[in-house]
């Protein structure tokens, strides 16, 4: 086995000795053929963001080459809301690169997810991944750049409380077990999420944990690394499945609902962002600063600030996390480290300190830039979002960025110092000259409407699309619901929007 992939979590990427994004069909069928594989899933999103599947028994060579090779149809109006019945037939047609063995399948089943084509063999142009697909080749075409992102994913475990070794309320960060009493489901999800291609950076108890109702509510989190923001959307789509499947076989519930009770830590699900030159090497800071490219990009998330959370906060309960002293952003600024701004600029390793060397002194001390480790976080949105369209709404922002002239001036305006706490009683002044997020899912479609050409220049999103998803927000009425919203009839509201997203 070639050394460079022996460690590989992927089973296919280790027997093939290749990376993922190289593999061919030729490769899918010699690892299917050479490894006993009796089922194929294809696997893609409808417009409700989850993980859809179509299963295939293989009955030979050729029909595995067939089915590989033509893909299959399906029934576009049960999966897009806007589709018409009377012209509703779509093609799925499977990416060998995202092929992985089925984690959970008793019998070896390889998966693939698909790209959707219209009857004329076209792009379906409304499928959430063909429009994030545009919007970064439109941001290629016009920046030379590309980018990169990585999910945070925040969730409760819910369980019936045992009364054992409980954590004081609000102190689950990083807890160790048998504190932290999911660690084990959280460990078996990095790894079946790794071995299906999923890059994983870490994952770790979060600070949200309480006990309600005989049960117990546990939240943790499993971050990402960056990868192109395309591969990112997928990786969480699957990733999600994933948890939820594994937690139904713990026999307990996992959820990604943004806001549980009042009071306690909600769940996000920030979006770590990213830049690229075409061959690799980084372009978000230069010297120790972050470049004007990427002071660009933050702009033009604080201009698209308003109506981004129309893609990545589409559910009511979104709006319930979205409030002050809950680590959540109300207030459109970024900063340095920053947990109150919209986009924070987390902690990178910009001094090229070999801090390795202080800790570890048989160690030989040398300088190494880290400078690639550098991100910026878009911190509003979670996990109800589509990550497909959240990520697309994102790659337009920053494409308004470089397109807009008053880019940088809007950057400057919108920074706020490293420490300040927007939501502190001192700073009032400060935040009441900045510009708020949305209230409710009713103002974010209003906000959508008014930045609707961010989204749909140069052809990423469709005017139908858009007003689509403004109807789809709009229908929910929820101008006064974050104050009305209250005691059972919040709790019961929770239990029943648990499993959205």
């Amino acid at each position: 086995m070639d050394s460079a992939f022996q460690m590989s979590p992927n089973p296919i990427v280790r027997y093939l000795g290749k990376k993922q994004e190289e593999f061919t069909r030729a490769d899918v069928v010699r690892y299917c053929l050479e490894n006993n594989v009796e089922m194929l899933n294809f696997h893609y999103c409808g417009w409700d963001g989850k993980l859809k599947t179509l299963s295939f028994v293989i009955q030979s060579p050729e029909h595995l080459e067939n089915i590989l090779r033509a893909g299959e149809r399906v029934d576009g109006s049960s999966l897009f809301p806007f589709v018409e019945a009377g012209r509703s037939d779509l093609y799925v047609v499977p990416r060998y690169r995202s092929a992985f063995l089925n984690p959970f399948s008793e019998v070896p089943t390889l998966d693939l997810m698909c790209s959707f084509f219209d009857r004329d063999g076209k792009p379906f142009e409304s499928s959430p991944q063909y429009i994030l697909h545009r919007a970064h080749e439109e941001f290629t075409a016009l920046t030379g750049l590309r980018m990169q992102t990585m999910g945070e994913l925040e969730y409760y475990v819910v369980a019936e409380d045992d009364g054992l070794y409980r954590t004081p309320d609000q102190k689950g960060y990083h807890e160790s077990e048998p504190f932290n009493k999911f660690a084990a489901l959280r460990s078996e999800a990095m790894r079946m999420i790794a071995s299906c291609g999923g890059s994983i950076k870490y994952g770790h108890s979060e600070v949200g944990n309480f006990t309600l109702d005989g049960k117990i509510y546990e939240q943790n989190e499993i971050e990402f690394l960056p990868v192109d923001i395309e591969s990112a959307a997928e990786q969480l789509v699957i990733a999600k499945w994933i948890m939820r499947q594994l937690a139904w076989q713990y026999g307990v519930t996992l959820t990604f609902a943004p806001k549980i009770t009042a009071g306690k830590a909600g769940s996000g699900m920030h979006v770590h962002c990213k830049l690229t030159d075409l061959e690799g090497r980084c372009a978000t800071v230069r010297d120790g600063s972050l470049t004007e490219e990427a002071r660009r990009v933050i702009a033009g998330f604080m201009m698209a600030g308003t109506s981004l959370p129309a893609f990545g906060n589409p559910h009511p309960l979104s709006f319930m996390r979205l409030v002050p002293h809950q680590e959540a952003p109300t207030s459109l600024c970024w900063s340095f480290s920053n947990r109150s701004a919209l986009v924070r600029v987390p902690l990178g390793w910009l001094k090229k300190q070999d801090m390795s060397a202080l800790c570890n002194p048989l160690e030989t001390p040398c300088e190494q830039d880290f400078c690639d480790k550098q991100t910026f976080e878009w911190r509003a949105s979670d996990g109800f979002a589509d990550t497909y369209l959240l990520m697309a709404a994102l790659c337009c922002a920053a494409r308004h960025g470089f397109e807009a002239p008053q880019a940088l001036e809007v950057a400057e305006k919108t920074y706020v110092g490293l420490g300040v706490n927007i939501h502190d009683a001192a700073n009032k002044a400060l935040q009441e000259s900045l510009e708020q997020l949305p209230a409710s899912c009713a103002e974010a479609a209003a906000e959508l409407d008014k930045d609707r050409e961010i989204y749909t220049s140069a052809g990423v999103f469709s005017d139908g699309v858009v007003d689509f998803y403004i109807k789809y927000l709009s229908d929910f009425h929820d101008e006064s619901l974050r104050e009305t919203l209250k005691g059972d009839a919040l709790k019961k509201f929770v239990e029943d929007n648990m499993n959205n997203g």
